[in-house]
């Protein structure tokens, strides 16, 4: 599945999910109040249920959703040290040495150009970790570091990247384009923010099916 057929089939997923099951779309809305929840609701359709799935099961959702949480904040601590490491002697002197301005702003920009590509790697592995997670159920699944790596060969890093690049590119022109319009446009974002969130879920699931 190329990534134009991925992008149409997902937001097709959603959207019949969500079109004329106006009660799943208001409970899902809810469900983005308390963010937590549409996670979980998000696991489950990563665990590949099709069609879309009910709002129901809050406790369960609730409780994937939490886990959800938890493993994108442990993944996100090497980026935190690796941002102390790389960015951290860069920004110390510019403070320690205003008048070598040259060689505080070179250490800062090689900093963030080796937190930029650890941190894209990392948002990669943790893309599939978190499918790994909802297939296998076991919150250790997300840190099942060689089927994860096993997994991602297969799909191809430069395939993954790319497809999660296009997807994201989509996504912010649609909420740019939303955000120009005041008041209302902001609404209709709020609104979508169920559709978005289950085509992203069903996105990331076609690229783990199909590697």
């Amino acid at each position: 599945m190329n990534i134009g057929s991925n992008l149409s089939s997902s937001f097709a997923y959603a959207k019949d999910g969500l079109v004329g099951h106006w009660v799943r779309w208001i409970l899902l809305l809810i469900s983005c109040i308390i963010f937590p929840l549409i996670m979980g609701y998000q696991i489950r359709i990563m665990r590949g249920e099709d069609p879309a799935p009910e709002a129901d099961n809050w406790v369960k959702m609730l409780v994937d959703g939490i886990l959800y949480i938890i493993i994108g904040i442990i993944y996100a601590i090497p980026l935190i040290i690796i941002a102390m490491v790389t960015m951290g002697p860069g920004l110390f002197a510019l403070m320690s040495n205003p008048a070598d301005i040259a060689t505080g702003l070179g250490a800062l920009g090689i900093g963030i150009i080796i937190f930029i590509i650890v941190g894209i790697i990392i948002s990669l592995f943790e893309t599939i970790a978190i499918v790994n997670f909802a297939r296998e159920e076991r919150f250790g699944a997300a840190f099942a570091f060689g089927a994860i790596l096993a997994k991602i060969k297969e799909i191809g890093w430069l395939s993954l990247f790319l497809q999660i690049l296009v997807y994201g590119i989509v996504i912010s022109i649609i909420q740019f384009v939303l955000m120009l319009i005041p008041i209302v446009g902001m609404l209709i974002l709020f609104i979508l923010t169920p559709l978005f969130s289950m085509w992203y879920a069903k996105f990331v699931c076609n690229i783990y099916d199909n590697a």
